[in-house]
């Protein structure tokens, strides 16, 4: 499994801006280049993670994108669901009737243990966590 790229490029984003410290703006433009973020790409992320209220924007002189709660309450998880939707490793992990096996498959119980693992570590890891 890998993130996709977007996703990618929305996790350095929101660390950058939980790097700002509370109620602190940066300019897109600042965030793309320190991040090494395409801008193009950057605006459908940054609405995207507005979308999930993870962010908030605003435009004019003092505009800008800024975290819409503390780097404590955004998670991994939150950023990855809010480009990629939900994290899973294979589809019978997310409808477990969809796999006409999943009654006597053995790899299913290493999957679900799989992504529970993944997400429990996702979940847990903050954006505060990562900007120490």
């Amino acid at each position: 499994m890998q993130i996709t790229r977007q996703a990618d490029y929305a996790i350095r984003a929101v660390r950058y801006l939980a790097q700002q410290g509370p109620n602190q703006r940066a300019a897109t433009s600042v965030v793309a280049k320190e991040m090494k973020i395409p801008p193009s790409f950057l605006a459908k992320i940054i609405s995207q993670l507005s979308i999930s209220g993870l962010v908030q924007t605003s435009r004019g002189a003092h505009g800008g994108v800024m975290l819409a709660r503390p780097p404590e309450e955004i998670t991994l998880l939150d950023v990855v669901e809010a480009i990629d939707g939900p994290v899973l490793l294979n589809e019978c992990v997310g409808e477990p009737g969809k796999c006409e096996f999943s009654e006597e498959c053995a790899m299913h119980p290493v999957w679900m243990e799989a992504q529970q693992l993944l997400t429990k570590h996702l979940r847990e890891t903050t954006f505060a966590q990562l900007v120490k």
